[in-house]
């Protein structure tokens, strides 16, 4: 080939080869934009649910908000039995939730990781995982409060407790699995028994994200109505026996809301904002807490 042919080849590869970076840029600009405005829509509706929440909670917040409880229409009153209610219900439930899924998690990632009870365990836990509320809320029901008769607070804790059990044992399986295998080999090495390893040596290491998977199960129940409606129902006075119907915030708010009285109404903004700015402070503890591992 003569030196007028390479050159024109080279300058046909040239051409070419900025022909598809050219394409390359529009269609990295396209996705580029399409991202930015799925992320636009979506922060839109964020700022405004809460600024929603900001504007129509703060009015309807007081002092009597959180010492009175719950008024008949047209009425002074509050959400302090709601609030407690609620408070004592998700209290219960991550005390019962959390060693169990604890524990299940810690036998998935150090006894039996492809055994076939753990192929089934996990199988299950995705279930659970995936279910709505709903569904195990009537599941409690139909084991407890028809069998007792009457609706319960006991029978709310234990719909909460299946809530929180999946998400602990999902999150406690993923940490102790991110710990290296050489701080276990090391700590055998030196005769420690398997017990105090995982308890010395992986579950320490993994401590920061098991407490933000219990914290991030704690948020998820508490903002659940559906199973709430099916267990505990609900109170209108101020009760601290979990045998009897109890009230819960999200409940309160869910009957509040649907309700055509204007104080009602003001109190169930007021509980959304309560619960809105508690769930909030359970995700940044838990991002501190993972922050702070890292």
């Amino acid at each position: 080939m003569t030196t007028g042919e390479l050159l024109l080849q080279s300058r046909a590869l040239d051409q070419v080869r900025q022909a598809r970076y050219a394409q390359r840029k529009f269609v990295n600009r396209v996705a580029l934009t399409l991202s930015l405005m799925a992320m636009a829509f979506g922060l839109f509706w964020l700022f405004w649910i809460l600024f929603e929440t900001i504007r129509m909670g703060v009015g309807g917040l007081n002092l009597d908000t959180l010492t009175q409880m719950t008024p008949p229409p047209n009425d002074a009153g509050g959400l302090a039995n709601a609030i407690y209610g609620s408070f004592l219900m998700v209290l219960l439930a991550t005390f019962v939730g959390t060693p169990v899924g604890v524990l299940a998690g810690i036998y998935l990632a150090e006894f039996d990781t492809k055994g076939w009870l753990a192929q089934v365990t996990r199988f299950v836990n995705d279930i659970l995982l995936s279910a709505p509320s709903i569904v195990i809320g009537l599941f409690v029901y139909a084991v407890i409060v028809t069998r007792f008769k009457s609706f319960s607070g006991y029978a709310g804790v234990m719909a909460l407790a299946l809530i929180v059990i999946p998400v602990v044992i999902r999150t406690t399986e993923n940490m102790l699995q991110l710990v290296p295998p050489g701080l276990r080999e090391a700590a055998y090495a030196l005769g420690a028994p398997k017990w105090r390893v995982i308890l010395s040596i992986t579950l320490r290491s993994a401590r920061s994200g098991v407490v933000t998977g219990i914290l991030l199960a704690v948020a998820r129940i508490a903002g659940e109505t559906a199973p709430l409606l099916f267990t505990a129902l609900s109170n209108q006075f101020w009760t601290s026996s979990l045998s009897t119907p109890i009230a819960s915030l999200p409940v309160t708010i869910f009957k509040f809301a649907m309700s055509p009285y204007e104080n009602w109404q003001k109190l169930a903004w007021a509980g959304v904002f309560i619960i809105t700015v508690a769930v909030l402070g359970l995700n940044i503890l838990a991002r501190v807490l993972t922050r702070s591992k890292s």
